[in-house]
């Protein structure tokens, strides 16, 4: 049995699709090993300033430049990032990387998803302290013509590029994952630094504190 389409229809929809507007969509890519509130107050400030429509959280299947022995499974990053996210409607979690597996370069992630979303802008989000090594990402060119990139301000970096960047503030907090699986293998408290049930979560399942 076969269906007719007309031309009618697919004119139709082609018409819908050019008509519907674009969404404007933030990204923040990282290892998140494991999240954090530095890493939440990013995001809802880009979210916030730029007005965007949402924004997403996209955690690496494995980190580049990374020991890979130190970076805990994806499922459990992926599973703390949802937990971090939940309770606010316009953070989510990009999963693009983490069914892809392996090492994955921004080019690459960003052409998929651009074929995915064509009617989505992406602003990807890096720290003003990146700002310097974008010449040496991979086919940075091509890359700066199909997302926009945001620069958070950092004290003691100049907010100057050779890029068309967006500056932005953002309360700058002196924490880093690292610093928290140091405190987790210590015994030194993370509350306040990480999501309550991200912290129930890392206990429950007695993450980092047998890490070296």
């Amino acid at each position: 049995m076969s269906t007719h389409v007309d031309n009618h229809t697919i004119v139709h929809e082609k018409t819908e699709m050019i008509n519907e507007p674009r969404k404007r969509v933030g990204m923040l890519g990282g290892g998140f090993n494991p999240v954090h509130l530095g890493h939440l107050v990013m995001a809802e400030q880009v979210y916030a300033q730029l007005a965007l429509d949402e924004f997403y959280l996209m955690p690496t299947y494995q980190p580049p430049h990374v020991d890979k022995k130190t970076v805990i499974d994806a499922s459990h990053r992926v599973a703390m990032l949802e937990l971090a996210t939940k309770s606010n409607p316009h953070l989510k979690v990009e999963l693009e990387e983490v069914y892809r597996e392996g090492k994955s370069y921004t080019f690459d992630t960003m052409e998929s998803l651009i074929a995915k979303n064509p009617n989505t802008d992406y602003y990807f989000v890096i720290g003003g302290d990146m700002v310097d090594y974008l010449p040496k990402w991979y086919k940075i060119d091509e890359l700066m013509k199909m997302i926009q990139f945001v620069a958070i301000k950092r004290s003691g970096f100049p907010q100057t590029s050779d890029y068309p960047l967006i500056w932005v503030d953002s309360p700058r907090m002196d924490i880093s994952s690292s610093l928290i699986r140091q405190n987790i293998q210590r015994g030194c408290p993370i509350k306040y630094l990480v999501p309550d049930n991200v912290i129930d979560y890392i206990q429950k399942k007695d993450l980092y504190r047998h890490d070296n």
